[in-house]
């Protein structure tokens, strides 16, 4: 089996190798390839990730490349991990914002679709190369926007999964609580990629009891600190929010505190440059625990656990992924990606069935929605009205005073990469 990992040369990558070695059983990889044009970096990352699976006893072979056409042939599986314009785009997409007085962030609000518009046309290329070398190639799509991203490669057809590790986080975090193993723990997770919620916490399946009322009775500081939340607001929701629903539920909270520190990319440049440091080290052969702090935790454990079942290896029959919709949450085109429970196999990911939901949860999703319809449009077909009209319709816009400046802005910060622009 040969796994193929583009944008091999993150920082993230050793969590990745890490899991590729614990859990070889589920998913035994012959031979890896870590694919990035930044030669310096791939350098780096690849020596540590062969000492890790030396270390580990890993009889796969492990491989970088900065030639993408090479890397992925012949390949079962493509990872994407990559950020178009690094961490340098990433704090544009943080700052910019702020200064309208919104949310700046990357993967939401206009933040995540200036990484959107950015993004997409590259994952594409990249999908078409893949295709042409190995069109029975699995895309495992980790880029964000992911639901966006996603979209872009089902709509161009082909065999695309997008993943998050959002709920395998909470899926440990439960287990942990509830003191039982992950894999007792079900969620039923509902939503769009960084818009979602867990409505019920199960054990033993699908089918098994729903524990959440008890989780928030006994934990419910523990989780609503986690989120960043008050206690009440969760308790009165009944459910557990994303993080990511912050954004939504304390906009202006949240703008207020994000003006007052350094960006999260200033954070995660700084990490990085200390984590290249010590991936440089010949004497390390272990992820070291700064990565904990870099996020993505998890992300390994998901990844193979996607790959080992849609290469037909093994790993969970169910999981969270982003797929599309396909009349599971009825009020959406079956063409949109959402990020629910799914049976995944060797013929791609199919949703559960999920309850009738609130209209609290339903219209939001609905009008995230709408507006990843126009952000896709904006990237795939450019321009500067289709990108207004996109921010116009996000709801932490939704002001043609805001979506103006916006617009201005994120061009003027991104035109090296906008062939329209």
């Amino acid at each position: 089996m040969k796994l193929a990992v583009v944008g091999g040369g993150s920082t993230y990558t050793p969590e990745l190798i890490d899991g590729f070695a614990r859990l070889r059983d589920t998913l035994p990889v012959e031979e890896l390839v870590l694919i990035d044009p930044a030669a310096d970096r791939l350098e780096l990352v690849g020596g540590l990730a062969r000492r890790i699976f030396t270390k580990q006893a890993h009889a796969g072979r492990i491989t970088t490349t900065t030639d993408l056409d090479a890397g992925v042939d012949g390949a079962d599986a493509v990872l994407l991990q990559l950020r178009v314009g690094g961490q340098a785009a990433r704090g544009q997409d943080e700052t910019w914002p702020l200064e309208c007085g919104c949310v700046g962030q990357e993967t939401t609000g206009a933040g995540g679709l200036a990484k959107a518009l950015r993004t997409v046309p590259v994952v594409l290329d990249i999908a078409e190369r893949v295709r042409r070398t190995n069109p029975d190639a699995w895309i495992i799509d980790f880029t964000n926007p992911v639901g966006i991203v996603t979209r872009a490669l089902l709509q161009a057809g082909h065999k695309a999964v997008g993943l998050c590790n959002v709920a395998i986080g909470f899926q440990r975090k439960f287990a942990r609580l509830l003191d039982v193993t992950p894999a007792e723990v079900h969620l039923d997770h509902v939503g769009l990629n960084h818009l979602s919620w867990e409505l019920g916490v199960r054990l033993g399946g699908p089918d098994g009891e729903n524990v959440l009322p008890k989780l928030l009775a006994e934990h419910g500081d523990t989780i609503a600190d986690d989120l960043h939340m008050p206690r009440q607001i969760v308790d009165r929701l009944g459910v557990v929010p994303s993080y990511y629903l912050r954004y939504f539920y304390a906009h202006d909270e949240v703008v207020r505190e994000l003006g007052t520190k350094p960006s999260r990319a200033a954070e995660v440049a700084a990490m990085e440059k200390e984590l290249l440091a010590m991936y440089g080290d010949p004497a390390l052969d272990e992820k070291p625990a700064l990565l904990g702090r870099r996020g993505g935790a998890f992300y390994s454990e998901a990844a193979v656990d996607l790959a080992a079942a849609l290469l037909g290896g093994g790993g969970s029959a169910v999981q969270v992924v982003n797929t599309y919709n396909n009349g599971t949450l009825p009020f959406l085109p079956d063409d949109a990606v959402i990020e629910v429970q799914a049976r995944v196999d060797r013929t791609g990911a199919t949703p559960l069935a999920v309850p009738a939901l609130d209209p609290l949860y339903a219209g939001l999703i609905a009008n995230v929605t709408a507006y990843e319809d126009l952000a896709l449009e904006a990237a795939l077909r450019g321009g500067r009205d289709r990108v207004f009209k996109a921010l116009l319709s996000h709801p932490l816009i939704g002001q043609y005073e805001y979506a103006e400046a916006l617009t201005d802005r994120l061009v003027a910060h991104n035109r090296e990469h906008l062939a329209w622009a």
